[in-house]
């Protein structure tokens, strides 16, 4: 039996027993078209992205945003869930998971039918308001940018945060459209670099890991504190973590077990190793 082989037994083992949370990141999401920072498809990539900061005291910061994020919405907005996802949202209908927090604002989850899903990072799908602060839908703003620019075209390389590499000449000209409420600014509903994450939504990802018997990350490299803290509450608890990923992670001193493969491929073998539920 080979290391990968005894880490499956040793993944279905953990989660076959239930009441398990999971924490995902953009690593699940690749095999759905959008890249990720830190793994095999981000490796050769830099991307500089837009702070809370820059994007409400600048013009010209939210026209670059603006503009970057239509053409990567294009992208994000046509993906599609992957066997990754569609195999988390199985494991929820068999009852096996105690709640998915996601550090995705791709809403892929959602999409793949798993119910239970805190975006601890928000969701590209959803535009608010800084003034009036209501919330409305991303295609109805796309529909908005599009009337006003129309003529306009670029293309460029995707983040995963939904924004595309665009030059200053591509971006120049973008006509940037606000509140049709109130006039104020509007942004995505996602939390940006320099903004902090709302203290509710923290706590209820917090309560989620607490409730739980054990903690599977699931494509993350946990290099960033937003979600490493959940995995050192797991590891404080005395909670068995285990973590699928392709590479090193921030957390795999924490963990019991962790398996360097595909998610789309391992999480559907996972569920094929827990039966028909």
């Amino acid at each position: 039996m080979d290391g990968v082989t005894r880490g499956m037994s040793a993944l279905a083992e953990l989660v076959e027993r239930g009441d398990v949370a999971v924490l995902s990141g953009a690593g699940i999401s690749t095999e759905s078209g959008i890249p990720d920072y830190r793994g095999p498809t981000g490796r050769a990539r830099s991307a500089e992205p837009m702070t809370y900061q820059k994007f409400v005291g600048s013009a010209e910061a939210r026209r670059r945003y603006w503009a970057r994020s239509h053409v990567g919405w294009r992208q994000i907005g046509l993906a599609r869930p992957n066997a990754g996802h569609r195999a988390v949202a199985e494991l929820e209908r068999r009852g096996l998971l105690a709640g998915i927090v996601t550090q995705n604002v791709d809403g892929l989850h959602q999409a793949a039918g798993a119910r239970r899903v805190i975006e601890l990072h928000g969701g590209l799908d959803r535009v608010m308001c800084l003034s009036c602060r209501e919330r409305t839908p991303r295609a109805e703003l796309e529909r908005r940018l599009r009337a006003a620019n129309l003529g306009w075209e670029a293309s460029g390389l995707i983040n995963p945060d939904g924004d595309a590499v665009l030059t200053d000449e591509q971006v120049a000209g973008f006509r940037v459209v606000d509140c049709t409420g109130c006039g104020g600014l509007l942004k995505p509903d996602v939390v940006f670099f320099g903004e902090n994450v709302p203290r509710h939504r923290v706590e209820e990802c917090f309560d989620v890991v607490v409730g739980a018997r054990a903690l599977l990350v699931l494509g993350s490299s946990l290099m960033i504190k937003s979600g490493l803290r959940f995995v050192s509450r797991a590891a404080a608890l005395g909670l068995p973590i285990a973590i699928v990923n392709q590479g090193p992670t921030g957390g795999d001193a924490d963990a019991v077990l962790t398996v360097d493969a595909p998610l789309g491929p391992t999480l559907t073998d996972l569920t094929a190793r827990l039966g028909a539920g």
